[in-house]
């Protein structure tokens, strides 16, 4: 059975153009990209060629290594901003395909702004460049972002000051490792955020896969979790099917409502995007 179909909100800075033939168009402000996605099977609705006058960039893949981005044009900048409401986000062509920004979690910030409160204690694990933890601490929220890539908390940080921010709790460290150490000392969050790779390196450069670690996860969460608290989770796994994390919402979150839904972004060619999986847990408002 297929979990019901939650589309991504859109927003000034951002639009999804077309998708297929394995790629995405994209508007990021004024700068336009062409960048794979394996969920882009379908056929695209328009030509490849005319992605292509449009677009600045290209991230081209190559036999064996990440890839690299081609310019498509003289004036293509490798680094600017755009803006969600009132924060800023730096993006760029970093040394993989991403530009900075993941777009399909608006849903997430929209979520935030509409639920998080200044007394609340916001927790985003897996955090990446920060856009949600720049939403919780608009909000007030006393906010801590665990990320175990130094640069990555870096450009976390750039966010920050470019949405004229402050005093967000930045932790170097592994997202599970840091969840467990909090249980063990009996903190706990009112609001728990995480979007955790498929799979990946750890500071020290240990293996890390979703599928291993995704019992753990829970159970972590379930114990720094508020009862009045609000968890989302999002996952990208093909390892991970959305039944389990049905099964794993009512195992350790026993007695709290949970929502789970399929999350797309729609493309201005009427393309639907497949970005993983959407999991909330408990009711959406906050105590």
């Amino acid at each position: 059975m297929s979990s019901p179909k939650t589309i991504a909100p859109t927003w000034p800075d951002y639009q999804l153009l077309d998708a297929g033939g394995g790629k995405k168009l994209e508007r990021w402000g004024e700068i336009i990209t062409i960048r794979p996605d394996i969920q882009a099977y379908f056929h695209s609705g328009k030509p490849f060629s005319e992605w292509r006058a449009l677009a600045h960039w290209e991230f081209v893949e190559t036999p064996g290594k990440n890839g690299r981005w081609k310019a498509l044009k003289t004036d293509a900048p490798t680094e600017w901003q755009i803006t969600f409401g009132r924060l800023k986000f730096i993006l760029g062509t970093s040394t993989f395909k991403h530009v900075g920004l993941f777009p399909e979690q608006s849903v997430n910030w929209t979520h935030i702004d509409a639920n998080l409160k200044p007394e609340n204690k916001f927790l985003n694990l897996f955090a990446y460049t920060g856009a949600a933890s720049c939403m919780a601490r608009l909000k007030g929220a006393d906010t801590f972002h665990i990320d175990s890539s130094k640069s990555v908390l870096n450009w976390a940080s750039q966010n920050m000051d470019a949405s004229r921010l402050l005093n967000i709790h930045w932790v170097l460290e592994d997202a599970l490792k840091f969840a467990e150490r909090e249980a063990r000392r009996g903190h706990f969050y009112d609001y728990i955020i995480m979007d955790p790779p498929a799979w990946g390196n750890g500071p020290k450069g240990e293996k890390w896969k979703l599928e291993d670690k995704i019992d753990q996860l829970f159970a972590a969460c379930a114990q720094i979790l508020n009862p009045t608290g609000l968890l989302t989770l999002n996952t990208y796994s093909p390892s991970i099917e959305p039944s389990l994390l049905a099964e794993l919402a009512e195992m350790y979150f026993e007695g709290r409502p949970h929502e789970q839904s399929g999350l797309y972004l729609e493309s201005q060619t009427e393309k639907s995007l497949y970005c993983g999986e959407l999991l909330r847990i408990g009711q959406n408002e906050l105590q």
